[in-house]
């Protein structure tokens, strides 16, 4: 998806305890040519504590802070309403799935960034929309756990809700989350089908393919079961 006009720069909090990585990414977010950047590094430092409460639309974090990995601290992060991007050397399909389960938007691996490509997933991140880039793509399709694909916690949870014919707003609110995460969710969840080979563009599609896995019981929800009854078991 190309870069778009943009009224402001996307603003970026970077976690990064390197100065040659954090220099490289001021590089990148400075532009080339006339044009001004669509993006714009606001804050930076070595710990995720030296960022927060920074006003950024997106948290660029590295995983590896000071030779101790911050894994955990992803989900309190996303939890607490910020857009995490993972940006990291550590390309394992295991870590990106854990950090994709904890709730980050994104994960871009350092060693197959590109200025263009790093800039594209801020702004896809940014607006909402789901993100697929080669990393996470590796970790979706290699993913070999039971029901793939496989959903974290956070998403079966906003489909759950969604399903019982909650609006996302709604939705929001019982998750005590914002309705941009709830969307993020639900087309999180969207991307892991289609990656799996079992696109489900509506509604109704996602629901089948979730009862056919196991992810939502029929007894769960009720406007929309009779729909997911008509389609025989593994088709989507």
């Amino acid at each position: 998806m190309g870069q778009q006009h943009l009224a402001r720069p996307v603003t970026v909090a970077l976690v990064e305890d390197h100065q040659v990585v954090v220099d490289g990414v001021r590089s990148w977010f400075a532009g080339s040519g006339p044009s001004p950047s669509p993006v714009e590094l606001v804050v930076q430092g070595p710990t995720i504590e030296s960022v927060l409460g920074a006003d950024a639309d997106v948290l660029l974090l590295d995983l590896n802070l000071n030779g101790t990995m911050v894994i955990d601290r992803v989900a309190e992060l996303c939890q607490g309403g910020q857009r995490v991007i993972v940006f990291s050397e550590h390309e394992e399909p295991e870590i990106v799935r854990a950090v994709l389960d904890a709730g980050a938007s994104a994960f871009i691996g350092k060693g197959r960034a590109t200025r263009d490509s790093c800039v594209e997933t801020i702004l896809e991140v940014a607006a909402d929309r789901p993100s697929v880039t080669p990393p996470m793509a590796q970790a979706i399709a290699t993913d070999e756990r039971p029901h793939r694909p496989q959903l974290s916690d956070k998403e079966r949870a906003a489909l759950l809700f969604w399903f019982q014919s909650m609006s996302k707003a709604s939705v929001a609110a019982r998750m005590g989350i914002k309705e941009r995460t709830v969307r993020q969710y639900i087309d999180r969840a969207r991307v892991k089908y289609a990656a799996a080979g079992r696109p489900a563009p509506t509604k109704e599609k996602l629901l089948i393919c979730a009862i056919q896995d196991g992810l939502i019981q029929p007894d769960e929800v009720g406007v929309y079961t009779s729909l997911a009854a008509k389609s025989p078991p593994g088709q989507s």
